[in-house]
């Protein structure tokens, strides 16, 4: 390891010495219309085309330049861009301040949105509501920006996004939305702030149409809505800026990939009051696996209407199709345990029908300041996802012969719709020494989903060699649609009602932070067997955070949490909700003045009603499960991410999760490691990237995944059933010159098996990823 990292080092040394042409510099400080630094704002040098970032001070810096001209473009979201044409004589050192102005096209905000210039960010988005840093708010949150989006070249959730937060990795699930676990338990997923989660869908976001994407760690019902005690996150889509500019791109790659996206921002109006965005994405994509597919396409409109300087209204369609095989068709079934099929095997044939997903949804957001002091916003948004398909499953193996299945085949078809409004007042106070940054809001939701999953058939005799596969025997199920969906199908529902307040008061000229916030929740669920019932609940939280010097500050955080159990048990009682208690301790630091950060935390869960299958009743696996479980949580994360040396990006993270069942009907499973955690997570990804002499432009990338002690995630009995450990490594080559850039990403470069799966009735079943592939991307700015 030692040798490796001094080859490294020397390499960048030396690509550096050849880099380096000049001896001129150009530097200064970049301050916003409120005389505040200008964090994070990009800076760009024509016509070498580099890019630098303005420090937490708002300093910026070029250095080694040649003697010669130069303009210096300043851009920030809200802001005038700024051009200024330098002049360099050799030797030279010149000092160029820059005060941003506001634009009077666009609404009055001075939150940064994020940087697509770097991997580190100290701002979160507005559907976060947040009214501090990321370094003084008390919790752990991490963002992944769309640098870090585009370097790895993630396509969708159900990639490589977890590899940069510490903790989190994606269990095994359908190619139509993301399951990801984080503090031992399976997250919510949120899209601008609401919560999208349900049973199954909506299909997840497209990486085309995401700005970025904000894990939050811990409860955060006070400012979104009822979720997890482990957390969320929440991906950011892309809004208009104003500014007249595009992007397209094309991808090629193995399993025959075939890939194209386009991304045009600017202005509908001459005075700038009406501005558009629209991301447009298909996709061809085949798979490692015989028969397997992933077809899409998207559609993401956005118009932002500014009604006055204070005042705008946004609204933005999503319209997302997915074609695949069956479902369940990526998953390998054996008895004699884990891998031993190659990954190209799969139970699923040509002829048999695809499965379509449909998602629909519309989002209108009003923003109005008050006053300079004050902001009101209010958002509702409608889902409606539509899903036609059916399953391929493993019905059991032969009694005698263990290489022979029967398979089976059910429908799989969904129609759900979800409703969510949210109205919030963000605002900021004195009273004497006391600073107030209070929070306060309504929020509610309303999702109605129908499953039909009723009609099931054999597919041929057990007969199926799962190590000789013969493929075409037995009919296809032909599914019937003949009634509505409404009138097949099982009905789930779930609603519930919000109000929250919060109040962040500084001390000591905001050094101490101290906040107190609650949450009364009232939950509405139902389904077909036990009709609807409601729970309240009164949920408080109290933060302390401390800035211990300007980069510096520590917290303390308790809060809690509640939310909705689905379904009812074998008696149809129904289940109870979710609690959770977490505490949570924490320090981040900035460094080298915001080039790069850190964070260690430590924290505690406490989880009651946990869900879970019960092996003492009847057919466990066919879904009688109970709630009186109890899970705890403790855990440490570490997370650095940003800029360590000149040229040199980096996440670097390290989680130790223990999670284990404190309380089971079930002893014997007392103690046993919580199904779907893994007791260590370690995850790098480094990029260096030259920005001057003759290879100016070049990066080199390269990152792994590593996750030790896995529990599988449906059961897990602490025994010879849980997993080997993980490890991925991915890299990529990179050019980007004026406006083109090209970029080659290897996946799997060890050609590893990896997989992740669960013991199932007396069977196994597991989801094999691909060995080594590659993809291909050029993409031009205009």
């Amino acid at each position: 390891m030692r040798q490796i990292v001094l080859v490294i080092v020397l390499t960048f040394s030396v690509l550096g010495s050849i880099a380096q042409n000049g001896t001129a510099i150009l530097k200064g400080k970049i301050t916003t219309a409120d005389k505040k630094p200008g964090e994070g704002v990009t800076v760009v040098l024509q016509p070498i085309n580099r890019t630098v970032l303005a420090d937490n001070g708002g300093n910026y810096n070029f250095s080694g330049l040649e003697a010669g001209e130069y303009t210096l473009l300043v851009s920030l979201v809200s802001y005038e861009d700024i051009t200024r044409t330098i002049e360099l004589a050799a030797g030279e050192t010149k000092t160029e301040d820059i005060q941003l102005n506001l634009s009077n096209r666009e609404l009055n905000e001075v939150v940064v949105i994020g940087n697509k210039n770097s991997f580190k960010t100290n701002r979160v988005s507005n559907s976060l509501r947040l009214g501090s840093s990321l370094l003084e708010t008390p919790q752990n949150i991490q963002v992944v920006t769309s640098k870090l989006i585009n370097d790895q070249q993630i396509f969708d959730m159900l990639e490589g996004v977890t590899r940069n937060v510490s903790g989190a990795s994606r269990v095994e699930h359908w190619d139509n939305y993301a399951r990801i676990t984080m503090r031992g338990s399976n997250v919510g997923a949120f899209r601008n702030g609401m919560n999208v989660s349900t049973t199954w869908g909506p299909l997840t976001e497209d990486i085309s149409m995401v700005e970025r994407i904000e894990f939050v760690k811990g409860p955060a019902g006070f400012m979104l809505s009822n979720g997890d005690p482990a957390g969320f996150y929440n991906v950011v889509t892309k809004k208009p800026s104003g500014r007249n500019k595009g992007e397209v791109t094309m991808s090629l790659g193995s399993f025959d990939l075939y890939r194209a996206t386009a991304d045009i921002d600017g202005k509908l109006t001459e005075n700038g009051k009406l501005l558009y965005r629209i991301n447009v994405m298909g996709q061809l994509k085949g798979s490692h696996r015989q028969f397997d597919f992933n077809n899409r396409y998207s559609i993401v409109p956005v118009l932002k209407y500014l009604i006055d300087d204070r005042t705008s209204v946004t609204l933005e369609y999503t319209h997302q199709f997915s074609e695949v095989n069956l479902i369940g068709s990526n998953y390998l079934f054996s008895k004699r345990g884990y891998a031993d099929q190659p990954r190209t095997m799969t139970l699923a044939e040509s002829r048999m029908p695809a499965t379509r997903m449909l998602d629909r949804s519309l989002l209108a957001i009003f923003d109005h300041k008050l006053n300079e002091n004050w902001k009101l916003t209010a958002q509702a948004a409608y889902f409606n996802y539509n899903q036609e398909g059916a399953s391929l499953w493993a019905a059991g193996f032969d009694p005698i012969n263990d290489s022979l299945l029967q398979r089976s085949m059910s429908s799989w078809d969904v129609l759900g719709t979800s409703k969510m409004g949210q109205l919030f007042l963000n605002g900021e106070e004195q009273t004497g020494a006391i600073s107030h940054k209070i929070l306060a809001g309504l929020d509610m939701s309303n999702k109605e989903y129908f499953h039909d999953w009723n009609q099931y058939a054999m597919l041929g005799l057990p007969t199926f060699n799962v190590y000789k596969p013969v493929y075409g025997q037995g009919s296809i199920l032909q599914v019937d649609r003949s009634k509505d969906i409404r009138e097949r199908g099982v009905r789930y529902y779930n609603g519930y009602t919000g109000f929250y307040v919060q109040d962040e008061m500084g001390f000591l000229d905001d050094k101490l932070r101290l906040t107190l916030a609650g949450r009364i929740t009232q939950l509405k669920t139902g389904d077909v067997y036990s009709g609807d019932f409601k729970r309240s609940k009164f949920t408080p939280r109290v933060g302390v955070s401390y800035s211990i010097d300007a980069n510096t500050a520590a917290y303390a955080l308790v809060d809690q949490s509640f939310m909705e159990n689905y379904g009812v048990d074998e008696t149809g009682r129904v289940f109870d909700p979710v609690t959770g208690t977490n505490m949570e301790l924490g320090i981040k630091r900035d460094w080298m003045n915001g080039k790069w950060n850190s964070a260690l935390t430590v924290y505690q869960i406490k989880r009651d009603n946990v869900l879970a299958a019960d092996p003492n009743k009847p057919n466990p696996a066919g879904g009688f499960f109970n709630t009186e479980t109890r899970q705890e949580t403790k855990g440490v994360e570490v997370d650095i991410k940003g800029q360590l040396l000149k040229g040199l990006d980096v996440i670097i993270n390290y989680a130790f999760t223990e999670a284990k069942v404190v309380d089971h009907p079930n002893k014997a499973a007392i103690g046993t490691q919580v199904a779907g955690s893994s007791r260590h997570i370690q995850n790098a990804w480094l990029n260096y990237r030259l920005d001057r002499g003759k290879l100016a432009g070049f990066g080199v990338s390269l990152g792994y995944q590593y996750q030790a002690k896995r529990s599988p995630w449906f059961v897990f009995d602490g025994t010879e059933n849980s997993l080997p450990d993980y490890f991925r490594m991915d890299g990529s080559l990179s050019y980007q010159r004026k406006n083109i850039g090209f970029n080659l990403v290897v996946n799997n470069i060890l050609n590893k098996y990896l997989y992740s799966g669960a013991p199932y009735a007396n069977f196994f079943y597991w989801q094999a990823e691909p060995g080594t592939n590659v993809r291909f991307s050029v993409g031009y700015k205009f």
